[in-house]
């Protein structure tokens, strides 16, 4: 019974730590492959390091009350059980919502971009990709979604 306790407790992480998605430059999703992306060029004004927050699904938050359900209803019999079970739900909850964050938290670059019409922008997006002022970049976009790119 507690290995599969055990086995069900590390399902649910992967699933939770799965659910991880990339905001960085040089990733793009099924959906953005084979789309047509409208392309600027421009010169980087500046940037600075950033940290992108974690998703906040609910899955973390989910998993984490199973987990402390199940685990709060073995520490007693009884009404001691169903205490326990409702206890460790609410805290399992509380956990896993704190997981999920922190493990789909990352880092970030904001990019000011001066584009060549002379329009001045700045982009967020994950990756630990280094941009300087100067360096002359494209700026991608389709679909409300934009990166800039060397």
């Amino acid at each position: 019974m507690k290995q599969s306790k055990i086995i069900l407790m590390l399902g649910l992480v992967v699933a939770v730590a799965g659910c991880a998605s990339s905001k960085s430059g040089d990733t793009y999703t099924r959906d953005e492959a084979r789309r047509v992306q409208n392309v600027q060029m421009g010169v980087v004004e500046g940037s600075r390091p950033i940290k992108i927050e974690g998703t906040k699904s609910g899955i973390g938050t989910g998993a984490g009350a199973i987990v402390g359900g199940i685990a709060g209803s073995s520490t007693g019999q009884g009404k001691g059980s169903s205490i326990g079970a409702v206890l460790g739900a609410v805290a399992g909850g509380v956990v896993g919502a704190a997981a999920e964050e922190g493990f789909t938290r990352e880092e970030g670059m904001e990019i000011t971009v001066r584009l060549e019409n002379g329009r001045l922008i700045s982009v967020v997006q994950g990756g630990k990709e280094q941009f300087q002022p100067g360096d002359r970049v494209r700026v991608l976009g389709s679909g409300g979604e934009t990166r800039v790119t060397h």
